[in-house]
């Protein structure tokens, strides 16, 4: 097989980021972009077709996990069961501590595996009414949900969780407990932040009230039996492995496996198992888009990664004088920021530029802590559907959210920041 050069392997790059700038599905924009990145690197036709189609069946793992982790996102959100969550949090933390709340309620269901964007969407109304009441700005709230958002979705069995472990060949749980230190950070950072905004920008009205579902949910505790489930299930060899205890870190259950049985349990607990076909069915649809939109990461991952690209950069910032750690972060920054989603970023970073970063001696597991934290950084650019779902939850105009996007972005960064001094510097 050709060895692509890098110049055509970063064309095939631009071209599908412009594609997907100019609002072209990213699946096409991402496939088209692999097909002209191995032209334009020296590969003939035929091996840009067989260099894509293995960069598709790379990602096949993370594929099924995803799909598969659909279930349980399903019957959490169409229980109700997310959204009891998030109202319980709420009403115990107060008004007083209302922008806590929402971004601890964010966090929790993202983190049980919710999407961060769907997770915005099901706090929002909650938020909204609390923020109206306490006298809150929406710049406050929406900040709250997203940084609260962005610290569940790395210690989440979210798309982008399950990407990045399949692309260091790590597991799942391993990349989730690791984050939860710049998680907490994100956590403090998007309390003090969204504080700082409370005052700032348009307060919410009693129109911008959205009216919620007036459909009987399960209560708090069954509300939690599915995630606590998942969490428990996931952690039993981690924790083998740390107390020592040998036939608990044997058990080694694929997420494939574990999170749709902790949607089935939870499903059991909330006894509403007579509604399994249309919750599983709604959580598959949740999941297809970023399912497929994976395989178009993997296809241009699989050009980039056939490319003299990584020892281009190796030398790069051999000669510089540039500690080769930084690398996994920003990596993640550009990847993510260029797609702008982070599941898309995470699998382009790892499949891009993995080999180099572990070229330079960073283990697998640090490695992938701080490519997963450096890709919350700017995931939120307005070519993705995540900056227009949020601006939709809350009713914000354009110009307003777009003043956001800083203040998300220090969100991010002191995650990354925390992650490569933990996994990179220390």
């Amino acid at each position: 097989m050709a060895v692509i050069n890098w110049g055509g392997a970063i064309f095939g790059l631009i071209i599908a980021i412009i594609l997907i700038f100019k609002k072209l599905s990213p699946v096409y924009a991402l496939f088209f972009g692999a097909i002209i990145g191995g032209l334009v690197g020296g590969a003939s036709l035929a091996e840009t077709t067989q260099i894509v189609i293995n960069g598709t069946n790379s990602v096949m793992g993370a594929v099924v996990r995803v799909l598969a982790a659909g279930i349980l996102a399903g019957i959490l959100i169409d229980s109700g069961a997310a959204e009891k969550i998030a109202e319980t949090i709420v009403e115990k933390l107060g008004e007083q501590k209302a922008l806590l709340a929402i971004a601890i309620s964010t966090m929790v269901i993202t983190a049980v595996g919710v999407f961060i964007a769907v997770s915005v969407i099901i706090v929002a109304p909650i938020a909204l009414s609390v923020g109206r009441k306490a006298g809150l700005t929406k710049s406050s709230i929406l900040l709250a949900m997203i940084g609260g958002g962005k610290a569940g979705n790395i210690i989440s069995p979210n798309p982008n969780t399950i990407a990045i472990a399949k692309g260091f060949n790590l597991d799942l749980a391993q990349v989730m407990i690791n984050g939860f230190i710049p998680a907490i950070v994100g956590l403090i950072v998007t309390y003090f932040v969204a504080t700082f905004l409370s005052k700032k920008g348009e307060l919410i009205k009693e129109s911008d009230i959205i009216v919620t579902s007036t459909k009987e949910k399960p209560t708090f505790v069954k509300s939690m039996v599915a995630p606590i489930v998942a969490i428990l299930l996931l952690s039993l060899s981690p924790i083998g492995n740390i107390l020592h205890i040998q036939f608990l870190a044997n058990i080694k259950i694929d997420s494939m496996i574990i999170l749709p049985v902790a949607g089935l349990i939870g499903l059991i607990a909330m006894g509403q198992f007579n509604k399994i076909i249309p919750y599983t069915t709604s959580g598959l649809n949740k999941m297809t888009g970023t399912a497929i939109i994976l395989i178009g990461a993997g296809a241009i991952a699989g050009i980039i990664s056939n490319s003299n690209l990584s020892e281009v950069v190796v030398k790069f910032i051999q000669s510089v004088g540039i500690s080769g750690v930084f690398l996994a972060p920003i990596s993640g920054i550009l990847m993510a920021g260029a797609t702008s989603s982070t599941a898309t970023g995470a699998i382009l970073a790892t499949g891009s530029f993995g080999k180099a970063i572990l070229s330079m001696g960073v283990p697998p597991l640090n490695a992938a802590i701080m490519v997963h934290t450096g890709a919350t950084v700017i995931d939120h650019l307005p070519h993705g559907n995540f900056f227009h779902a949020t601006s939709e939850s809350v009713k914000m105009k354009i110009k307003n959210r777009m003043k956001l996007i800083p203040y998300e972005s220090i969100v991010g960064g002191s995650m990354a920041i925390t992650a490569t001094i933990i996994y990179g510097l220390l």
